[in-house]
């Protein structure tokens, strides 16, 4: 008789359920109503490239128009801010029966490796893509350490 030995997945039973999606909706059903309405604020989505002389970073922030945007730049940190607003356009006799569309305030910071020349820093936003030209400031090269 051979002993034969094989892995135990605790989770394999599950993974081969039919439709997972009826696990996914109990659980859905089991939490609070209060909870389930909860969303979460949809964070601003980034690309960052470094080249020598700037940065180029692409900010994805769909439904805003451009001036809902603000960017700040304060040395080497960049900050993001948009607000998207909630058009109240109802008509008579119709109800709101869901909303998944995200209304309010998204932040993004970040901080670069090298202070940015705000005087020649510029920005475009297209198609709901922020783009943000960002130039290194001269003489402001980062150092290394020698590891000793």
């Amino acid at each position: 008789m051979a002993n034969k030995l094989s892995r135990y997945d605790p989770f394999g039973t599950i993974t081969r359920m039919a439709p997972m999606r009826a696990l996914d909706d109990w659980f859905h059903e089991m939490t609070p109503r209060s909870l389930r309405d909860l969303t979460a604020e949809p964070m601003i989505g980034l690309d960052i490239a470094e080249s020598e002389q700037a940065y180029t970073v692409r900010a994805e922030i769909p439904g805003v128009k451009k001036e809902d945007i603000k960017v700040e730049v304060q040395g080497n940190r960049v900050t993001i801010a948009a607000e998207s607003r909630r058009e109240s356009e109802q008509k008579e006799g119709e109800r709101i029966v869901r909303s998944e569309l995200f209304y309010g305030e998204q932040h993004r910071s970040f901080t670069l490796d090298q202070d940015i020349d705000e005087s020649k820093a510029s920005a475009k936003y297209v198609d709901g893509v922020l783009e943000l030209n960002l130039p290194k400031k001269a003489g402001g090269s980062a150092s290394k350490l020698q590891i000793s």
